[in-house]
């Protein structure tokens, strides 16, 4: 049988930042709520959670990437939601968001996880924020206590 390293889901000691955008707060805040619950379910104390608000959904990236190098967070989750209207402006949000998001996990070696939604309706948003397509918070607060379990055990490997 090979070696497998498979992320657990078991949080012990960890100190999480999650980043949420003010901007569409109705699901934004629901997104929160996923998250924190879910870090609390899986044991990390409220002393342990840094919840940083920002502007909007552009502003993500900055703060996520500061949280990520600072050594002072396991992961560092990202929420918000983008919601298309009826101009292109949803694309240059998503895009360099969804790629400085992206960058500041692989340059600062810290999971930051993508709980980012970006929906077509507000309709949708609520339906990923706690309705009946689940709630993105939880999984990207999954996500990072899975990461953050994979990456400690490829390092007991040496990898």
């Amino acid at each position: 049988m090979p070696n497998l390293l498979d992320g657990n889901l078991l949080a012990g000691d960890i100190h999480v930042a999650i980043v949420v955008s003010r901007f569409n707060d109705l699901v934004t805040d629901r997104l929160l709520a996923g998250a924190i619950d879910t870090f609390r379910r899986h044991g990390v104390s409220d002393n342990r959670i840094t919840v940083v608000r920002v502007p909007g959904a552009f502003e993500i990236p900055l703060p996520a990437k500061r949280l990520a190098e600072s050594g002072k967070f396991n992961a560092v989750v990202c929420l918000g939601a983008v919601i298309q209207g009826e101009t292109s402006h949803h694309e240059y949000i998503n895009h360099p968001m969804a790629s400085a998001i992206m960058q500041a996990s692989l340059s600062s070696g810290v999971p930051v996880t993508f709980g980012v939604l970006t929906c077509s309706s507000m309709e949708q948003a609520l339906d990923r924020a706690g309705g009946k397509a689940g709630n993105k918070g939880i999984e990207a607060s999954l996500a990072a206590i899975e990461t953050i379990n994979l990456l400690a055990q490829m390092k007991s490997h040496g990898i």
